[in-house]
């Protein structure tokens, strides 16, 4: 067994999207083949409902897959095929775009007005970037959740871990997709396979992630009394951490615990031509899809 090393660590930075919505980002529209297959991933997270009230009004996808994973609040979603939904606290949307399809998604806040997602944008490979689109919604209680004896809890939302299999599939990344806390300064070690890009991603509490032979972690602000004080090798709240080549992720939980996702997906090493919301292989695909979406055949008939 190898242990992944860190090899970079980030915060997501503020952003805007849809019609207003503030939100952080921790990767995107950059380097595609830094996470390959995975392209973008947002974490959206309010408690002021003028900052994501707006919404996502209609706007188009093709060529990829987004999964959506609410922890608070709720979101309003539908689409050119006619779906129609709620996705509320702990439930899960796949959504494959394939040749392309039109939706909006309008997030609302629980009672204390606080609103609270991810959405992770997964590669489509060339083979199935005109596949029909489709979408499954996944409700919080289908979701397996594992606690081990130490207080260790898993939910396993997309791919199989500890004896149990996540509720999505179907996805042509066939990613792993966790979501993890572990008690505090408790150290736990979670297998990844080698062949998968992995990311953790930090949303609540802190943790060291690291290697024995080469321990590297970074220094990151955390607020204690109004002010942001350096904590040493801790990956802290709405960091990215990226891991190199190996079979296991060791994580060290700092004093309050950490609550993390932990994603790997094999990667595709295919070209991209990339636009927004559309990402294709090549740069004349990709202008016939802008062609199609403002000539109105964009939304294919349905085989």
């Amino acid at each position: 067994m190898s242990i992944r090393p860190v090899t970079q660590t980030s915060r997501a930075r503020p952003a805007m999207e849809g019609a207003g919505v503030h939100l952080h980002r921790a990767f995107g529209f950059g380097d595609p083949s830094r996470m390959d297959p995975f392209l973008l991933f947002d974490d959206f997270r309010n408690e002021n409902p003028r900052d994501y009230m707006a919404g996502f009004p209609w706007h188009p996808h093709r060529g990829i897959e987004t999964i959506t994973y609410v922890l608070a609040g709720s979101v309003d979603h539908g689409d050119s095929l006619g779906n129609r939904g709620t996705l509320k606290g702990g439930d899960v949307q796949w959504m494959t775009a394939g040749s392309g399809i039109l939706h909006q998604e309008m997030p609302k806040g629980n009672a204390k007005g606080q609103m609270h997602g991810f959405q992770l944008w997964a590669n489509l490979p060339a083979h199935l970037k005109m596949t029909e689109p489709r979408y499954q919604d996944v409700k919080s209680g289908d979701i397996p959740e594992i606690i081990d004896d130490d207080g260790t809890v898993v939910r396993v939302i997309i791919g199989e871990f500890w004896g149990k299999r996540g509720p999505v599939d179907g996805i042509a990344a066939d990613p792993q997709y966790l979501d993890i806390f572990v008690p505090e300064g408790r150290k736990k070690t979670f297998k990844v396979d080698t062949r998968r890009h992995a990311f953790a991603y930090v949303f609540d509490g802190a943790a060291k992630f690291s290697d024995a032979a080469n321990p590297r972690g970074v220094l990151l602000e955390k607020e204690v009394d109004g002010q942001e004080v350096n904590i040493r090798d801790l990956s802290g709240n709405r960091t990215l951490v990226e891991f190199g080549k190996g079979d296991e992720v060791t994580v060290q939980a700092g004093p309050d615990g950490v609550r993390f996702l932990l994603i790997s997906g094999a990667p595709l090493q295919e070209p991209i031509a990339w636009h927004g919301p559309i990402v294709m292989n090549t740069q004349a695909e990709l202008e016939t899809a802008m062609r199609e979406l403002r000539n109105g055949t964009f939304i294919k008939p349905a085989h």
